[in-house]
């Protein structure tokens, strides 16, 4: 849970240079979008999907970077 605080604020203090961020496409979901907000219910932590958003694009945005790979676009856009 402190990994989840502390990814919420890097996201959120900070802006990265990659470029912008896309809003999910006609409003729908990915999968990492709908996992965060299940955990969040889980937790009882309030749903914010602007900042949702912002954290699954920083992690993929990180990972692509460390791993090289793309991650599919079902899975995270």
């Amino acid at each position: 849970m402190d990994k989840l605080k502390d990814l919420a604020g890097k996201a959120s203090g900070s802006s990265s240079g990659g470029g912008e961020q896309k809003p999910a496409a006609g409003g729908q979901e990915d999968y990492l979008d709908k996992g965060l907000a299940a955990g969040e219910k889980q937790f009882g932590i309030p749903e914010n999907k602007g900042m949702n958003e912002k954290i699954t694009d920083q992690g993929r945005d990180m990972f692509e970077k460390q791993t090289g790979k793309d991650i599919p676009d079902k899975v995270s856009n």
